[in-house]
């Protein structure tokens, strides 16, 4: 099902700097957009919306739908490929595929075994691909860390323990995977950060927290990353509750550089978001009439 605006409800793009500051470069009524990317150039940012895909250029502030063919609604997953010229995007229908940038006929790549398959990862080298697998597409069921070579074939389980996974990144220098995980607790959905080294090895949790936290992503450098934080007890990763975007430094993911309160969840930090000079990330607010947005401090 897709999503859409709640009555009185905007969409807000947002670009965040790793010093600290923000800016609101996009704001409609009209479309539920979701899960920014930012292209290999630096010149746009790509997201998800009423099943499509849109482009949004940064220096004009403008939106234009990516023409795609042969591909069911898309969720929010969607990464680009190393080259800056191909992306990989889930569907609705539970499957990974791949298309051109620049629009045209998408190939899928997941095979027909029974699962659904949200991608979040790719490789650096472009050659394999990262994803959550729901077993017969039961929902009640855990989701497990599995890649995939982007050009399709065999799959393979990374074990990270009985809970449920989400968010499988990888590393700038490949080595590791980062992801989300409950397998550090007891307690109902409470999602903890974590990284397990590609080969299965060097499972370990990256912070332990009160809060749910989901989705870590790494700047490009590796030096810093971004994650999105809900109140403790929240159980998945819900739209519309009130969160927090963290930035940290890789070196000490304990203590926050800076933080965004913002009304939202779902749709607003599921994949990477960096830009390419691993100076600025985008997120997306989703505020009611009665809520706050972000604060508007405008970037250098």
């Amino acid at each position: 099902m897709l999503r859409t605006l709640q009555p009185g409800q905007r969409c807000e793009v947002w670009i965040a700097s790793a010093t600290g500051e923000s800016e609101l470069v996009y704001s409609t009524e009209e479309l539920l957009l979701e899960a920014p990317n930012w292209t290999l150039d630096g010149s746009a940012l790509i997201l998800n919306g009423d099943g499509k895909l849109w482009s949004f250029d940064v220096a004009d502030r403008t939106l234009d739908q990516v023409p795609l063919a042969g591909i069911p609604d898309l969720n929010n997953d969607h990464v680009l490929a190393p080259d800056g010229q191909a992306i990989y995007l889930s569907a609705n229908d539970g499957h990974i595929y791949r298309a051109a940038l620049s629009g045209g006929p998408a190939a899928r790549v997941t095979p027909d075994d029974g699962s659904f398959h949200f991608l979040h990862g790719v490789s650096p080298d472009g050659g394999e691909l990262a994803y959550v697998g729901i077993e017969a597409g039961d929902f009640t069921q855990p989701g497990r860390l599995r890649t995939i070579p982007s050009d399709g074939g065999a799959t393979a389980g990374v074990d990270v323990g009985p809970g449920h996974c989400d968010g499988p990144e990888y590393s700038p220098d490949g080595k590791w995977l980062y992801l989300n995980t409950e397998s550090f607790s007891s307690l109902p959905g409470h999602a903890q950060l974590a990284r397990v080294q590609v080969d299965g090895s060097g499972f370990e949790r990256l912070l332990e927290s009160e809060t749910v936290d989901w989705f870590p992503h790494l700047s490009p450098d590796g030096e810093l990353a971004s994650y999105i934080r809900f109140p403790g007890g929240t159980e998945g990763h819900p739209a519309d509750l009130p969160v927090a975007v963290v930035l940290v430094s890789t070196s000490d993911w304990t203590a926050p550089l800076h933080t965004w309160p913002l009304f939202g969840g779902q749709g607003t930090l599921n994949v990477n978001s960096w830009s390419p000079d691993s100076r600025r990330f985008a997120f997306v607010a989703y505020p009611l009439a009665n809520t706050d947005s972000p604060k508007d401090n405008v970037l250098d």
